[in-house]
């Protein structure tokens, strides 16, 4: 996106106005940001439109020739049970099937994770990763949720000072609270945080849930005029797409779940992911120790784990041009995700203990501006409308617990926490799965700490028929289309394009963990 539209779009969230979802020159689709002056757009129905397909957004890339990705929104109401009420706008994207009409399957929707992920880039470049297969049987469909990118993005403001660094003089914040004036730190803040969200967000707080999305999707098939869609959803996508299984299973075709988020409450999820992340943390020092002679951090799990230590306390007491432990928190927790991470993490630390630089520890994308605060935004206000959020005891004593296991836990996916100060009900609960839906197809990494694949086990029980594709000797998140897997890819698209559903669960032997990638000039 230019600076100066990229300008326009933050300004305009921030006032509540209306911004083109389209840069060239095609019919402008507006975007509508929440606020506690959003105002009805006018009485409206149930049946949205056909969208208005033109030109997209600077943030959703061209895919190669010959194919072309078309942008356009469908208009939704933003209280379902109020059809007649205010509306908001879907941001949908399309890259067509690229073979026969005798090949088509239909439409295959797409969504990449969060809650807060932005789907419409995603109908591109999930779909240049699909099998030849996959791409010409389906029209990819794309779409920003409800609350994030163009479709009516959350504002949650400050946040609560989520994204702050300490002014110069005053005391170094530390994000894992390690005593009782921690605790209460650590849940003031979580107030504020929710504090933050309610003035920004207004009173479309409660509407931003899982399950209204899943209407907005249904809405997204009915515009286009599907019968039925597939789905490919991913990490929280898999939550979308079983919420959506659950409401409207006669219109489901085809559910592949990948990296699956388990039918629990959100901070229940959050807590087990916080277990596997200490789980897959340790697991790393001893990869950087069997390659010290790489990064020198120490040639036992013990020395490098000495190592981290050290570069967290230098950052938590002087954090480096606004990098502290907060932020060396979120780069850690990135890079747990996927291996393929690791070796940069490594070549951060020794670079930081060496010469005091933080700017291998810094993740190449934006990771504290405005696209990462409206992610951080949707991500807690999905969350919270999904269900009843924990307690502040409960929050105390779940980081106890996680304090147990180990001394220095990386608590940056307690997403959930800030759930209990949040300043709207949920409107309902968000259900997940149905037996009349027809069978899906689970995928999962062995040793994934995102989404363990317990929660893929427990959510295959609410499927009947289902089977879960598991990538053994496998540690990262996000598998089919993406691990390079043949015998993942070559099941989940049998499946896809000719509605195979192995008659039992699959197993697939996975690359174990990697060597180091070349070493950066």
């Amino acid at each position: 996106m230019p600076p100066a539209l990229r300008r326009t779009a933050l300004l305009c969230t921030l006032l509540t106005c209306a911004v083109p979802l389209t840069t060239g020159t095609a019919t402008a689709e507006p975007t509508t940001s929440f606020g506690p002056g959003t105002t009805a757009t006018g009485p409206g129905t149930s049946a949205a439109p056909p969208p208005h397909f033109g030109t997209c957004p600077d943030s959703v890339p061209a895919p190669p020739a010959p194919d072309r990705v078309e942008c356009g929104t469908v208009r939704v109401p933003l209280d379902h049970a109020r059809p007649d009420g205010e509306h908001i706008r879907i941001a949908v994207s399309r890259v067509r099937a690229s073979g026969t009409p005798a090949e088509r399957r239909g439409v295959l929707l797409v969504n990449p994770g969060g809650p807060g992920g932005s789907g419409l880039p995603y109908a591109v470049t999930k779909r240049a990763k699909l099998p030849a297969a996959v791409r010409r049987a389906y029209d990819v469909i794309g779409f920003d949720p409800r609350g994030t990118g163009h479709s009516a993005p959350a504002d949650c403001g400050p946040m609560g000072g989520l994204f702050d660094s300490p002014a110069a003089g005053s005391a170094p914040l530390d994000p894992v609270p390690h005593d009782r004036p921690g605790e209460r730190a650590y849940l003031d803040a979580q107030r504020r945080l929710a504090a933050d969200c309610a003035a920004g967000t207004g009173r479309a707080l409660p509407h931003l849930s899982t399950s209204e999305t899943a209407r907005d999707m249904d809405a997204v098939r009915a515009a286009l005029d599907e019968p039925r869609i597939s789905f490919l959803g991913v990490s929280y996508g898999t939550y979308l797409g079983a919420a959506y299984a659950a409401r409207f299973p006669d219109r489901v075709d085809k559910l592949v779940l990948d990296s699956v988020v388990g039918p629990e409450d959100w901070h229940a999820f959050d807590v087990r992911q916080a277990r596997a992340v200490l789980r897959q943390r340790d697991v790393l020092f001893g990869w950087l120790a069997r390659h010290d002679s790489r990064f020198r951090l120490g040639t036992t799990p013990r020395e490098v784990r000495a190592a981290y230590l050290r570069t967290r306390d230098g950052l938590t007491a002087r954090p480096v041009a606004g990098f502290g432990a907060a932020a060396f928190d979120r780069a850690v927790y990135r890079a747990l995700g996927r291996t393929e991470r690791w070796t940069a993490l490594g070549d951060g630390l020794r670079a930081y203990l060496d010469e005091g630089v933080v700017d291998r520890l810094r993740p190449t994308e934006p990771f504290d501006g405005p696209e990462s605060r409206t992610y951080q935004a949707a991500n807690r206000a999905v969350k919270c409308a999904d269900g009843p959020g924990p307690t502040p005891g409960r929050v105390i004593a779940d980081i106890r617990g996680l304090r147990r296991l180990d001394p220095q836990p990386v608590l940056t996916g307690l997403e959930a926490a800030s759930c209990a100060y949040w300043h709207a009900r949920p409107t309902e609960h968000t259900r997940l799965g149905s037996p009349a839906a027809p069978p899906a197809l689970l995928v999962a990494s062995a040793h994934d700490p995102v989404t363990p694949i317990a929660g893929a086990r427990a959510l295959g029980r609410t499927l009947p028929g289902s089977r879960l594709v598991t990538l053994h000797h496998d540690y990262s998140h996000g598998v089919f289309a993406s691990r390079g897997n043949s015998c993942v890819d070559s099941t989940v698209a049998a499946y896809l394009v000719g509605g195979t559903v192995p008659a039992r669960d699959v197993h697939c032997d996975g690359p174990g963990l990697p060597e180091p990638s070349p070493r950066q000039p």
